[in-house]
C-alpha cells in the first residue's frame, strides 16, 4: 500500500517548512509514504527548500497553470508511480498534516473512495459572515448536483483511492474541488467527510482575486457539471419558466380579443411568441444534452480502461 501526499505550490518558500513540520513519514496500514511537490511556476526557492525537506518527487510547470491542472498532473504522476491513495493538501499550511492518518482511514477500511476534510467553516475566525454564508450555499448547490451530504465541498484537504481517480476526469481550468464531488456523486462513489481544524492563516488566497471572482468561477464550474450530469434540471427548468412566461401574454392577448379590444395589444402576442420559441429551444437543447450525456458515459468508460492499462502496476 503506497500513499502519495501531493502539495501544489506557487512561491511557498516561507510556508513550506511549516507544512512539513507535521508531515507524516509513515502511516498506519501503509507500506510507504511519498511526498510530491507540484511546482506551478514558482519563481522563488520553493523547489530548493522542498529538496532540503526531503522531497524526492516533483512535477514542474514552467508557468502558472492553475490549481485544477496542478491537481491533475500530480495525480497522473502519482498513479504512474504506483499510488494506491493520493492525498491532496496545500502549500500555505492551511490544513493539519497530522490528520492525514485519519483522512485515509475510511479508504483503508473500505468504507469510502474519497474522504474530505470538513474545515467547519462556520467556526473559522478569519472568514467573514458573507464568505461563510457563500461557503454553505456553494456546498448545498454541489450536494444537490451530486446527491451527497457534505458540509464543506470546497475543502482541498482530501484523500482519493486509486479506483476513484481512475473514474474521475478533470475538465475545469479553475478548481477541481467541486467538480470531482459532482462527478463522484453521479458515478456512485462513496464519499465521506471528517471534521478538522485549520491552522492559522498565513497569507491571502492566490486562487482568486476576491470573493466575487471566486463565486463567478465556482458557479461556472458547477453549472458545467450540472449540464454534464443533470441536463434535465437546467434545461427543463429554463424551458418551463419560458413556457409560463409565454402563456401570460398569450392569455392577456386573447382576453382582449374576447372583449373586442385586440387592437394595440399585438406586442403581447409578439412577446409570447418569443418566449415560446425560447422554451422550445430549451427543450430541444435538453434532448441534445441528454444524448451527449450518453455519449460521454461511453467515452468515460473507454477512458477508464485506457487509464487501467496506462497506470497498471
Amino acid at each position: 500500500m503506497k500513499v502519495f501526499i501531493q502539495i501544489p505550490c506557487l512561491n511557498e518558500e516561507e510556508t513550506l517548512p511549516l507544512v512539513f513540520e507535521k508531515m507524516p513519514k509513515t502511516l498506519p496500514g501503509v507500506d510507504s509514504v511519498e511526498w510530491l511537490i507540484i511546482d506551478d511556476g514558482s519563481t522563488d526557492k520553493t523547489i530548493e527548500i522542498a529538496k532540503r525537506l526531503g522531497v524526492k518527487h516533483f512535477v514542474h510547470h514552467r508557468r502558472n497553470m492553475g490549481l485544477a491542472r496542478s491537481f491533475r498532473d500530480g495525480v497522473d504522476y502519482a498513479l504512474k508511480h504506483g499510488a494506491d491513495i493520493v492525498v491532496n493538501t496545500d502549500g500555505d499550511n492551511q490544513y493539519p498534516q497530522d490528520r492525514i492518518k485519519d483522512l485515509i482511514k475510511p479508504i483503508l477500511e473500505g468504507k469510502a473512495e474519497i474522504v474530505i476534510g470538513d474545515r467547519q467553516t462556520a467556526t473559522i475566525a478569519h472568514f467573514s459572515g458573507f464568505k461563510k454564508l457563500m461557503q454553505q450555499f456553494g456546498s448545498w448547490v454541489v450536494n444537490v448536483a451530486a446527491g451527497t451530504d457534505l458540509p464543506d465541498a470546497a475543502s482541498g484537504f482530501r484523500a482519493y483511492s486509486r479506483n476513484s481517480l481512475m473514474k474521475l476526469n478533470i475538465v475545469t481550468p479553475f478548481s477541481y474541488c467541486m467538480e470531482t464531488i459532482i462527478q463522484a456523486g453521479n458515478k456512485r462513489l462513496a464519499i465521506v467527510s471528517i471534521p478538522i481544524e485549520t491552522n492559522a492563516k498565513t497569507r491571502e488566497s492566490r486562487l482568486f482575486k476576491n470573493i466575487w471572482q471566486h463565486m463567478a468561477r465556482s458557479g461556472q464550474a458547477i453549472l458545467r457539471s450540472y449540464i454534464m450530469f443533470k441536463p434535465h434540471i437546467i434545461f427543463s427548468m429554463l424551458g418551463g419558466i419560458l413556457l409560463v412566461a409565454s402563456l401570460i401574454p398569450f392569455v392577456r392577448f386573447f382576453i382582449y380579443v374576447a372583449l373586442g379590444e385586440s387592437d394595440g395589444h399585438l406586442q403581447s402576442l409578439i412577446f409570447g411568441s418569443a418566449m415560446l420559441v425560447g422554451s422550445l429551444l430549451s427543450f430541444a437543447l435538453l434532448v441534445i444534452a441528454d444524448l451527449q450525456k450518453t455519449n460521454r458515459i461511453l467515452l468515460e468508460d473507454q477512458l477508464e480502461r485506457t487509464k487501467e492499462m496506462q497506470y497498471q502496476k
